[in-house]
C-alpha cells in the first residue's frame, strides 16, 4: 500500500510502498477514503511529542470501509464506513477507564502516534474505539469531525454553559464549535493572529459576532474562552477577556509556556483548565448532535502524496477550515 512514513522526528514525512496490515482479535481492517490533517500531527513531527512508535504512519482523523474483521469483532461489518480518531484504545482497567474518564488512561494507544494511522491506504484499528459517522457528511467533510469536532466538543462542554463564548485560534476545531455553539443559542466571539483579516472575515461568515485579533479585548466581559491556538501567553489574555467566574479552557494536547502573569486576572474565581484527550461517550454524542444541527465543515483536499504540503499549510496558518487527504475512492454524498 502508499502510505506517508515519519521516519524521525523533526524531519518531513516520506513516500513509502508498505504491506497491507493485517488485523487482530478485536480490530478491523480498513480502506481509508480520507483523513484530515491536524496540528497533533504537527506536534508528532515537531517533537513535541516526545516519544512516537518510529516508523510511524501518522493520521488520526480516519474515514475508512471496514475490508476485513479480526478474531471476536461484533460491532461493525465489512462495507460498513466507520470513523476513527486519536485515541485508540486504553486498558479498561485502570481507575480513570472504570470511572467513565478513559480520556485519562495510564496506559493509552493513540492512533498516529503509537498505533499506525491513516496517512496510508489501509488502516487498522480497534473495534471498540472506532465510530459510525452520521450520513449527512461525505468523506472528506466528515474527517474533521473526528478530531477538530471531537476535541472542540469536549472544550465546548468544559466551558459549561457560558452564553458568550470566545475561541482563540480560528482553525479547523473552532470553524466547527462555532456552528454548534450558535446552533445552541450561545454568541461567538473569534480571536484570530493579529492582521489576519481573511480568518476573521470567515469567523464573521460562519456567524462570530465579533471577531479580532487575540491581542485584542473583545466588546464585551466573556462567560468562558477555548483556547485552540497552542500558545501559552494567550492564557493571560483570555482571563482578561472573561469576567469573574469565567473559564478558560485549553484545548490543545501541546502548548507553549505561559508566562507568569498578575493574580488580579484569575481572582474572582475565574478557573483555567485543560483538556486531555476525549471519551467515547464524547464520540457518541458529539455524531448525534451532528447529524441533527445544520454544520457544514469547510475543507481543502489533498492526495496523499502532497502531506508535507497539507501539514506547512497548517503550520503557517494557510487553511480556511481543516486540510483532508484523499486516500482513496471516496462518496460525495
Amino acid at each position: 500500500m502508499r502510505a506517508m512514513v515519519l521516519d524521525a522526528q523533526k524531519t518531513p514525512l516520506v513516500a513509502r510502498r508498505l504491506p497491507i496490515p493485517e488485523p487482530g482479535p478485536g480490530e478491523l481492517q480498513l480502506a481509508v477514503r480520507t483523513c484530515g490533517v491536524c496540528r497533533t500531527d504537527l506536534h508528532v513531527i515537531d517533537a513535541d511529542l516526545t516519544e512516537p512508535s518510529l516508523p510511524l504512519v501518522l493520521g488520526h482523523e480516519i474515514v475508512g470501509i471496514v475490508t476485513e474483521l479480526g478474531p471476536g469483532t461484533t460491532r461493525f461489518a465489512v462495507g460498513d464506513r466507520v470513523a476513527v480518531p486519536w485515541l485508540g484504545h486504553t486498558c479498561g482497567t485502570c481507575g480513570f477507564c472504570t470511572s467513565g474518564r478513559e480520556n485519562l488512561c495510564a496506559e493509552p494507544e493513540f492512533t498516529g502516534y503509537n498505533r499506525n494511522g491513516g496517512f496510508a491506504e489501509y488502516a487498522v484499528a480497534d473495534e471498540a474505539f472506532c465510530f459510525a459517522l452520521p450520513d449527512g457528511f461525505d468523506d472528506a467533510h466528515a474527517a474533521p469531525l473526528i478530531c477538530a469536532g471531537l476535541i472542540g466538543y469536549r472544550s465546548y462542554r468544559m466551558a459549561g454553559d457560558a452564553k458568550l463564548l470566545g475561541l482563540y485560534g480560528f482553525g479547523a476545531a473552532a470553524h466547527i464549535l462555532t456552528q454548534v455553539a450558535i446552533a445552541e443559542g450561545r454568541e461567538v466571539y473569534a480571536f484570530t493572529k493579529p492582521g489576519d483579516d481573511d480568518g476573521q472575515q470567515f469567523a464573521r461568515e460562519l456567524g462570530s459576532v465579533w471577531a479580532g485579533g487575540s491581542d485584542e479585548l473583545p466588546p464585551v466581559e466573556l462567560d468562558a474562552a477555548i483556547l485552540f491556538a497552542p500558545v501559552g501567553a494567550l492564557v493571560p489574555a483570555a482571563l482578561r477577556a472573561v469576567a469573574r467566574g469565567g473559564t478558560v479552557v485549553c484545548g490543545g494536547i501541546h502548548m507553549s509556556d505561559i508566562p507568569s502573569f498578575p493574580y488580579e486576572i484569575l481572582w474572582g474565581e475565574r478557573c483555567v483548565r485543560s483538556v486531555a484527550n476525549l471519551t467515547r461517550r464524547d464520540g457518541e454524542e458529539f455524531f448525534a448532535l451532528a447529524a441533527k444541527v445544520d454544520l457544514e465543515t469547510h475543507v481543502e483536499r489533498f492526495e496523499l502524496e502532497q502531506a508535507n504540503v497539507a501539514l506547512e499549510r497548517l503550520r503557517n496558518g494557510q487553511l480556511r477550515g481543516a486540510a483532508v487527504l484523499s486516500v482513496g475512492a471516496s462518496d460525495t454524498r
